[in-house]
């Protein structure tokens, strides 16, 4: 049979070109991937679109999309693509969960509460503690979102078109009669999220029209403090206007991500003078929109750096009469969530305002006003329409009425928006609505608990006495003797205070065990009846006192051939303090084990190190040394054999202490 050439040919020619389609999708995704991996998410964004003409695996691409939406910080139009990847059965973990957060964005409560529903209900058991926490805490704030939509202050919003452009404008602050905001208006371009990148402006507050009718434009706050390839933002000033805090970093690689610093510059004759870090800076972690108090002897910040309550939370240092600044301090779980707290300001009324997306609010960041009166701290969303389904925060006041704010709500005329806000007179509501709403109401919390055995099956124990300490005070507060159950309780503790459980019971080492009231205080949202009572619920677990009964600590690992106490294993080591001076006729072995990649000697040497270091540490805390033996084993007693990942290996590299005398 003759072929038709011409046909076989056209067929070639298609078949070449689907193939080449399929390869250019696929190049073009992993370019993509290698971008997004890179923190580039605006670029990612241009070859993920190109690959989704071919056939990539839609949960995979649909996720990487919105990721790279949600990372740089476009929640909304994240929607869809969460949507698509959840639709093609993406196996990511976390896609219900920002998903939930892309919707809450939108206004879309009912959609975004039951999104986080079926997150926690399908969580892993690896789910990181505070993404659970707040997911949950999110789930009984959608619940009662409505509530929170009802408290509408009599304030009206400007936004100032004269400042504001498609770009982002955001954190005003007011210096003399300076406005002074940050800026996209660099020529470099953040790869980010595509916009330019972030510089310090400045513009008269009186700015009027010339005779022409046109409003000077705003310029560039300082050459000195300019500086072309980095983001430059949220300044701060000193009592006196002739110091400024602000935060510079991030070139946009994901690399550099964490690399936002606290820089000082001082205003002098020659003008601002070029910035130094600040010391307080945490090289590891992220630091940003500072804000001085009144009288400039404090600062107040934000930071992810290790040891908060969750994403990033609110520290403040203290600024002595020689310039210097102490040592920061994280301003405590009722501030502080496992969400981000961010942009704080001190009004004049000494009230602490600051964003957050962890606390009950009705979009990502609401701004929140923290009032502390009696040594209790409350915590407050200010309502609409100071908040909305969007981004807001950066409020500060410049009178008692008046001020501004940065949004990206709706209606604006770019990404972050600056807004004059004013406080009006009150408009005409229900009065039923009003009373209902401020009827006083309070909250009588209490403290109960259940003492056992730290053993399995676990064993409650009767005849064992518990003490409620107040740490303030160091007195009890409650003190009982746990019955048949082996529960005690309920006893009543006070918002915002800090207590110690020591429980003590015969042929048992003796348990302390530390408890907070410091962010557990309810909302007043989540009130509905003039009087509630609610009880937390504590578990006590003691250990046997049994004779070469060995006991293993958490966290206590060793870098590769290094037998130095790490800082994360100080906390662990402290509680070992804590038994020994609890049970003061106890005397123990601490042994510490190697892994088994070097010689049997060389591990046997450095496990001895490793033990002797933590036996030092011990002793430096007022223990007696002839109470605390150090016992390296080296690689005798592995927990994990033929051991490959780093992971395995370090499990290894452990410290356990043994009962020795009672």
């Amino acid at each position: 049979m003759k072929i038709n050439t011409s046909w076989a040919g056209l067929l070639l020619l298609s078949l070449a070109l689907l193939l080449n389609g399929c390869n250019s999708a696929m190049q073009a995704y992993k370019k993509g991937v290698r971008l997004y991996d890179a923190g580039e998410y605006n670029p990612a964004l241009v070859q993920f679109d190109k690959a989704a003409k071919g056939t990539i695996d839609p949960a995979r691409l649909n996720y990487y999309i919105a990721e790279s939406y949600r990372l740089s910080n476009r929640f909304a139009e994240a929607v869809p693509f969460y949507q698509k990847a959840i639709e093609a059965g993406t196996t990511e973990p976390d896609a219900r969960f920002n998903y939930a957060y892309a919707l809450k964005s939108q206004g879309n409560y009912a959609a975004a509460l039951d999104q986080l529903q079926q997150f926690v209900a399908t969580a892993p058991k690896t789910t990181a503690k505070p993404v659970l926490a707040k997911a949950k805490a999110e789930i009984e704030t959608l619940k009662v979102v409505d509530l929170i939509a009802q408290n509408k202050l009599a304030i009206t919003l400007q936004n100032r078109a004269d400042l504001n452009t498609t770009g982002t404008e955001f954190a005003p602050v007011v210096r003399g009669n300076e406005l002074i905001f940050t800026a996209s208006r660099k020529e470099q371009t953040y790869k980010n999220n595509g916009l330019p990148m972030l510089g310090l402006y400045k513009t008269k507050l009186d700015s009027k029209p010339d005779e022409t009718g046109t409003i000077a434009k705003p310029e560039l706050f300082s050459q000195n403090v300019f500086q072309d390839n980095v983001n430059e933002g949220t300044p701060a000033f000193s009592k006196d206007g002739k110091a400024m805090v602000f935060a510079r970093g991030n070139t946009g690689k994901r690399k550099g991500g964490e690399d936002v610093d606290l820089f000082i510059s001082r205003l002098g004759e020659g003008g601002w003078s070029e910035p130094l870090r600040l010391p307080i800076s945490d090289s590891l972690a992220w630091d940003g929109s500072p804000a001085f108090s009144g009288d400039g002897k404090t600062l107040y910040f934000a930071s992810n750096r290790a040891g908060g309550a969750g994403g990033i939370d609110l520290y403040r240092t203290s600024i002595d009469a020689s310039g210097r600044f102490s040592r920061p301090v994280n301003m405590g779980r009722t501030i502080n969530t496992p969400g981000d707290e961010m942009f704080p300001h001190v009004g004049a009324d000494a009230k602490l305002y600051f964003a957050s997306d962890g606390h009950p609010g009705l979009g990502k960041l609401d701004v929140f006003v923290a009032t502390r009166t009696g040594g209790v701290t409350r915590v407050e969303n200010m309502g609409q329409p100071i908040n909305s389904p969007a981004d807001d925060f950066g409020l500060i006041y410049t009178k008692p009425t008046e001020g501004f704010l940065a949004s990206n709500r709706a209606g604006g005329k770019g990404d972050d928006d600056i807004y004059f806000f004013q406080e009006g007179t009150v408009p005409t509501v229900d009065t039923t609505t009003i009373a209902k709403k401020d009827a006083p109401k309070t909250v009588n919390y209490f403290l109960a608990g259940t003492v056992s055995a730290n053993e399995t099956p676990v064993a409650l124990l009767d005849s064992a006495r518990v003490r409620i300490i107040d740490d303030a005070t160091d007195q009890p507060i409650a003190e009982a003797i746990t019955g048949e159950p082996g529960t005690f309780g309920k006893y009543p503790v006070q918002e915002g205070k800090d207590y110690t459980i020591l429980a003590e019971r015969k042929g048992y080492l003796t348990r302390r065990e530390k408890f907070t009231m410091q962010g557990k205080g309810i909302s007043m949202v989540f009130l509905t009846k003039p009087v509630t009572d609610t009880t937390y619920n504590v578990a006590l677990l003691l250990d046997k006192a049994t004779l070469n009964k060995t006991i293993v600590l958490d966290n206590i690992y060793y870098d590769l051939n290094k037998y130095n106490i790490r800082s994360d294993a100080e906390p662990e080591l402290d509680k070992v303090v804590t038994i020994m001076k609890d049970n003061p006729t106890l005397k123990i072995e601490l042994g510490s084990h190697t892994d088994a990649r070097d010689t049997d000697a060389y591990n046997m040497k450095l496990s001895q190190n490793r033990a002797k270091s933590a036996v030092d540490y011990i002793v430096s805390k007022s223990i007696d040394s002839s109470r605390i033996t150090a016992k390296g084993y080296g690689e005798t007693q592995l927990i994990v054999k033929n051991a490959k990942t780093e992971d395995e290996h370090q499990r290894n590299r452990r410290t356990e202490f043994k009962i020795l005398e009672l």
